[in-house]
């Protein structure tokens, strides 16, 4: 059955080279809790090459829906991943499509100056 409901099978997205994440303050410990999990180490691997839906990303990584959009609120909230694009199923629910911010995280202790706490 057709849609009417446009579903791209390609987003068109390139994330940045590098992002570096300094760890100083609480904030910057949050990002590192959120890294922290099995799951959210497997939502950004899923991630790693094209975009993917939260239907996408919790079948690859073998977890729910809902789990995958908690990881994925988090890693958000820390800019780790970001919405790129809105698909439609066959129902005509939105669904969000996600990436990776970056290419390349760089984690470093201190401060941005390089200088140690």
């Amino acid at each position: 059955m057709t849609s009417a409901f446009p579903r791209q099978s390609h987003v068109e997205y390139s994330p940045h080279e590098r992002t570096d994440l300094t760890v100083s303050s609480d904030s910057q410990a949050e990002a590192l809790q959120a890294l922290s999990s099995g799951t959210a180490q497997a939502i950004l691997g899923a991630l790693d090459g094209d975009p993917k839906t939260t239907s996408e990303i919790a079948e690859i990584v073998d977890t729910s829906i809902q789990n995958v959009h908690h990881h994925l609120r988090r890693l958000e909230d820390n800019d780790l991943v970001k919405p790129v694009e809105t698909w439609y199923s066959v129902k005509g629910r939105e669904m969000t499509v996600y990436a990776l911010t970056a290419e390349k995280l760089v984690v470093q202790f201190g401060t941005a100056d390089g200088r140690s706490n």
